[in-house]
């Protein structure tokens, strides 16, 4: 898979072509799969699978009234985005259901260490602290989203966000304190 047939399938569906939207879909499914993957990894009591959560990620970009994506590195933004605010929709619901409740999501920054205790807690309070920082800076939010949820790679956040590598380094290492801090934060206020 090239990126740029991708792209040009996406140009195409763009254009009112829904069978190269489904042919790109098709292409790049593989990289969904390992995003959610990687989103969905080590957290216990889990009721989305991987496949489930590219596929509902799908239907929400395709169920999107205006289906307005410029390339690959666009469309896999877009899924990350979906994907993230379906596990943070599922931990509400986990939270908000007396039997389902106690289930542990557990979220990290890095392997191996949590943000919070609670079931379902350490989503929502890593979304509150996301929501936070992209109030004060929407850049250094969306490296955290695409990096951390998307899986991208510090060089596909560059060429999105019109910056260097390096600047993108620098902004997930400064985003990451600040999102520690507000977890911290959180988690000490009664």
């Amino acid at each position: 898979m090239l990126p740029d047939s991708v792209t040009q399938l996406l140009q195409q569906a763009r254009a009112g072509d829904a069978a190269a939207g489904d042919l790109a879909y098709a292409q790049i499914h593989d990289q969904l799969r390992h995003v959610a993957h990687r989103q969905l990894r080590g957290r216990r009591g889990q009721t989305l699978c991987t496949t489930a959560l590219v596929s509902e990620a799908w239907l929400k970009l395709a169920g999107a009234e205006r289906f307005d994506v410029r390339d690959r590195e666009h469309y896999l933004a877009l899924a990350t985005r979906a994907m993230r605010q379906i596990i943070v929709d599922q931990a509400r619901r986990a939270l908000a259901d007396k039997r389902g409740g106690s289930q542990q999501l557990r979220v990290t920054l890095e392997p191996g260490v949590a943000l919070a205790e609670g079931p379902g807690e350490d989503v929502l309070a890593l979304e509150a602290a996301l929501q936070r920082l992209s109030r004060i800076d929407e850049r250094l939010a969306k490296v955290v989203e695409w990096r951390y949820f998307g899986g991208l790679t510090d060089g596909e956040i560059a060429t999105l966000l019109g910056v260097t590598e390096r600047t993108v380094n620098r902004d997930w290492r400064k985003a990451r304190a600040f999102l520690y801090g507000q977890v911290a934060d959180d988690a000490a206020s009664p």
